[in-house]
């Protein structure tokens, strides 16, 4: 108990550093300044980042900071590997959980500018089975809907499947047959639970995973190819992003963290697994190369010479979609988290993601043309722990002015 409340008094410390520091440097810092906020200094964070870590028994973080179309900073801390006493670094690979969703948006918008749909197109005409809510069975389910989580599917239900331990993407019965065993009345798989009983298709948003699972099958039917190959040819070699895939046999096994729970004060090791659905949470990556993902939605579409979106569809992405209403704190908009604070004047758009094991934030202010990412190999199962990331987040935006 001591512990715990040493824990909470101490962030709370730290929080409030953080916050006054933040309020502090809304310009440029001076030299005066720079002095007044010496813990941003390179020494200082580490061991600021470093307590943090320990408070939030996260074993390592791998971090990058983005600014303009460049990283100006990347590091990493703490052990990736327990026992192998393997230390973090910016190509430490890690599961990057829901931060797939923008890379599973990304696939579908790409198809979009080739005239494959219409945002508000019904989703039946591209499906090759029914999909109603059937306690509203006559109101279209439109793309948009399932890309912005408005399309009346409800958080998953304990039935949605997450592991598949042993197979790698391709797997057979998915997304098809299961999606439609799955969403379908009567199907093997099916649960009323999965459809809102009290909010029309397109009338509230609420975050639910099968969303994305139906994004992915999009792509398979638009292009004709399984999702995670459309990824890997489309999206992960143009931005030269050689350390990331869906599939543990494409990695270094010694290269990625291991995923770990904390419990009765002890770290337990998970194994590694594959998702089966991975287009929503199984994305494989280092800080350093989903840098150039961030990157090229900072730049309109454009990294390093290679344009993957056109800018007005990075925008149209990044626009909170209608109905508008807010998900716990935050709106969404097709694939992309908008944070919008009221105590604050920045506009956070990305990603955050947990699993069990991994913690995930992928975040770029986009009046400051910034950005961060951070991974975590511990996931977020405790207020102290989801506060630290948190923290971790605000600081290294703070950072970003210490850099300047």
């Amino acid at each position: 108990m001591k512990t715990k409340l040493l824990s909470f008094f101490l962030c709370i410390l730290l929080f409030s550093t953080a916050f006054s520091t933040a309020t502090a440097i809304q310009q440029k810092p001076s030299q005066k300044d720079s002095q007044d906020h010496a813990f941003l200094n390179d020494a200082s964070f580490d061991r600021l980042i470093t307590i943090l870590l320990k408070i939030g028994h996260y074993p390592s973080m791998s971090a990058c900071i983005i600014k303009n179309t460049t990283v100006v900073w990347s590091k990493g801390y703490g052990l990736y590997d327990i026992a192998q006493q393997k230390q973090a670094t910016n190509q430490t690979i890690y599961v990057g959980a829901s931060i797939t969703k923008t890379i599973t948006s990304t696939a579908l918008m790409q198809l979009y500018e080739q005239e494959f749909f219409g945002l508000d197109d019904d989703i039946n005409m591209y499906l090759p089975f029914n999909l109603r809510n059937p306690n509203f069975s006559n109101d279209p389910i439109t793309i948009r809907m399932i890309l912005s989580h408005s399309s009346s599917l409800s958080p998953d239900p304990l039935s949605y499947h997450w592991f598949n331990c042993s197979q790698p993407p391709p797997i057979p019965w998915y997304p098809s047959p299961w999606l439609e065993e799955y969403l379908r009345p009567g199907g093997a798989y099916y649960s009323p639970q999965i459809w809102d009983t009290k909010h029309h298709p397109g009338e509230h948003m609420q975050y639910a995973n099968i969303n994305f699972d139906l994004a992915a099958y999009l792509v398979q039917l638009f292009s004709g190819q399984p999702f995670h190959e459309y990824c890997n040819d489309h999206i992960f070699t143009p931005l030269q992003m050689t350390h990331t895939s869906f599939r543990l046999q494409d990695l270094l096994i010694d290269d990625i963290a291991v995923p770990y729970l904390y419990q009765n004060r002890t770290y337990e090791k998970l194994p590694y697994y594959q998702l089966l659905h991975y287009p929503i949470g199984g994305l494989m990556t280092t800080v350093d190369d989903l840098s150039h993902f961030l990157i090229a939605h900072m730049n309109n579409g454009v990294y390093n010479g290679t344009r993957i979106l056109q800018n007005e569809t990075v925008a149209l992405m990044h626009t909170i979609q209608p109905p508008g209403n807010m998900y716990y704190n935050f709106h969404y908009g097709l694939g992309w988290m908008i944070i919008k604070k009221p105590i604050e004047k920045n506009v956070y758009i990305g990603h955050s993601g947990d699993i069990p094991g991994l913690h995930t934030r992928m975040y770029m202010d986009q009046s400051e043309n910034s950005g961060i990412i951070c991974f975590f190999n511990s996931d977020r199962s405790t207020y102290i722990k989801k506060f630290i990331s948190i923290i971790i987040q605000h600081l290294l935006f703070l950072k970003i002015e210490y850099l300047s």
